[in-house]
Parts: structure tokens; C-alpha cells; sequence
């Protein structure tokens, strides 16, 4: 019990005399500025050396308080890498998704007039960034080199291959719903004998992704209960060991604002130091996999690997691990500072 003190330990009889005054003095009377700016002085210095001696302390009994933060770490580190994959993943079918082109199998023997206008007006559609134009004789000479069969397709009397038009969605209209109506949109042109693309993946992908999004915000939002629950429990012990120590302190004037900020700067610290642990974890699982990740993928001809965890999620670690500890201790010590009064 008396470590426990000593590592929460942060205000002292001298810290209550710095309290910024409720009242002017008497040189703040004689000259307004001088008042709030001094007052600033002293509120800006407690609030700094409140910050240091809590970090300082939860330092020296870093032993004792390393499972509440490996806890708060891995409790962060779980949805952030899941976050972090589907990211990945989505960017990846981003990539995909920018492949996908319309194959429009042209009627034979469409006169050269009729094929110019339908690739003019194809080119005016908004829904349409690029069309390439693949006449019978392109399709069969590609047909021939990558077959082997050229010998037996020399003998035909006749090319049966049709014309080809690739229509390749612009970036705006890729997404599966809008690939869709592009498609049947086009099967109605009287030029096209058969409009096709694998839409099956593309609609499989995307639904997959969309389920992967609301599982991790639901298990982010359990796992951020239960890091206020971590966090307000670790405090709300420090406040019970402290319970004649705060009395003391209220009893020489010290007010419940006061008496609250260095149980805020404690969870702040613990919900940092679980976010940089969580941050580090993913990486170290992202370097881990990046290497089998990078051999599948060359399998299929990609060159996508994992890398680390990007910025934006970085700061949210950063940012979201001392907002849940401030609102953890802060939720505690509104609770049970009400009850703690002097005799």
C-alpha cells in the first residue's frame, strides 16, 4: 500500500499554496493586466510541474504499473490492426477495381461508319474515362502469338473473331453498383452483340470489405470500454489508497479541481503509453507478415506487401489512448472526489 502511494504521489502541502487565487492581490488591483496574467503564470506552472512529477512517479514504479499499460496496449492494438489490414485491403481493391473494364463484343461486319459513331458518343459518357478499339484482325494476330495454333488458324477460310471494344469505367463510377448499370447500359447499344465482366469478385470484395468496417468499429468501441474500465479502475484504487491524503488536502483549502488533476495527468499517461505500445505492436506484426504477404502475392503477379502502420493512424493511437485515459479518470474522480469531505 505504501508504493502504491508513492507512485500516485503527485501534489504536496507546498502545490495547494500555488493554487492559482481566487481573489486579486493587491499590485493585481493596481494594475489589470498584471492580475490574470500572473494568474495564468501560476495556473500554466502547477498544471506543468503536476505533469512532470506524475510522469517522474509512474517512472520509479514502472514495474508495478507496466500490466495495466501492456493491457491498455494490446486492448488498442487489436482493432488498430485490424483498421490497418482492411486499409490495406481496400486500397488493394481499389487497385482492382481500376482494372475492371467492359468487354463490348461488336456485331459482325459493322460498317466502319456505325463503329465511329458508337465509339464517339461512348466517348462523351461520363460514366466512361477510356475505350480501346480491338479490330478482328488485332484480336486474331494476339490470338495466334498466344495460342501456338498459328499453323491450324492459317487454314480458316474466314477471321470469326469480332471486334472489341474495352470500356474501362471512370473513377467515379467503379464501384460494383455503378460498374453494373454501366454494363446494362451498354448490353442496350444495338452495336453490341455481348457486353461481359466478372462482376461476381468485384460485388464479393466490396461486401466483404463493408462487413469488415462494422466489425471493426464494433470490437473498437468494446475494446474502448474496456480501456476506460482499465484505466478508471487503476485510478479509482489510487484514490482509495489516498483517502486521508485527499481529506487533508481539502481541509487546507485544496478544491476538487485541484485535488482531481493529478489522477487526470495518471490516466493520460497511462492511456499514452498504451497507445505507443499498441503502435508498436502493429508495426512489429505488420514487419512479421509483410515478408509471407509479399511471396503470395507474387504468385499472383503483385507487388503488394503491408509496410507499417501509416500516419493517420498513428496519430489516432496517439490521440485516442490519452483522451480515453483523461475521460476514464475523469468519470472516476468526479465520482468519488464528491465523497471524500473532511470531518
Amino acid at each position: 500500500m505504501k508504493s502504491h502511494k508513492q507512485a500516485h504521489r503527485s501534489y504536496s502541502r507546498d502545490e495547494v499554496k500555488q493554487e492559482p487565487p481566487a481573489r486579486k492581490t493587491p499590485a493585481a488591483q493596481r494594475s489589470g493586466r498584471a492580475g490574470p496574467r500572473q494568474w495564468l503564470r501560476n495556473y500554466f506552472s502547477l498544471h506543468f510541474h503536476v505533469l512532470t512529477t506524475t510522469l517522474v512517479q509512474l517512472g520509479r514504479s514502472l514495474g508495478g504499473n507496466l500490466m495495466t499499460i501492456v493491457v491498455i496496449g494490446i486492448a488498442l492494438a487489436l482493432p488498430a490492426t485490424l483498421h490497418v489490414f482492411l486499409n490495406k485491403v481496400e486500397n488493394l481493391g481499389a487497385s482492382w477495381q481500376e482494372s475492371a473494364q467492359v468487354s463490348l463484343f461488336l456485331k459482325a461486319n459493322l460498317p466502319a461508319q456505325t463503329l465511329a459513331g458508337l465509339k464517339s458518343e461512348l466517348q462523351g459518357w461520363s460514366e466512361i474515362s477510356r475505350l480501346e478499339y480491338i479490330s478482328p484482325e488485332q484480336a486474331l494476330d494476339d490470338f495466334q502469338n498466344s495460342s501456338g495454333l498459328g499453323d491450324a488458324l492459317s487454314m480458316l477460310d474466314e477471321n470469326p473473331l469480332p471486334g472489341v471494344l474495352v470500356v474501362t469505367p471512370a473513377q467515379a463510377h467503379q464501384s460494383p453498383a455503378a460498374v453494373e448499370l454501366l454494363l446494362q447500359r451498354l448490353r442496350q447499344r444495338s452495336e453490341v452483340d455481348l457486353a461481359q465482366l466478372d462482376l461476381e469478385w468485384l460485388q464479393r470484395l466490396h461486401g466483404l470489405i463493408q462487413l469488415a468496417e462494422r466489425v471493426v468499429l464494433v470490437l473498437g468501441g468494446l475494446l474502448a470500454l474496456a480501456v476506460l474500465f482499465i484505466i478508471g479502475n487503476t485510478i479509482r484504487l489510487g484514490i482509495q489508497s489516498r483517502h486521508d491524503e485527499i481529506e487533508v488536502v481539502k481541509l487546507i483549502g485544496g478544491s476538487d479541481a485541484f485535488v482531481r488533476r493529478p489522477f487526470l495527468y495518471n490516466g493520460m499517461w497511462f492511456g499514452l503509453f498504451g497507445g505507443l505500445l499498441a503502435w508498436l505492436l502493429v508495426n512489429v506484426l505488420l514487419v512479421v507478415l509483410d515478408a509471407p504477404v509479399r511471396e503470395l502475392a507474387v504468385l499472383y503477379e503483385s507487388d503488394f506487401s503491408l509496410g507499417l502502420v501509416d500516419i493517420k493512424t498513428t496519430l489516432f493511437l496517439l490521440l485516442l489512448g490519452p483522451l480515453l485515459g483523461l475521460l476514464g479518470a475523469w468519470l472516476v474522480t468526479g465520482q468519488r472526489l464528491r465523497a471524500i469531505e473532511p470531518l
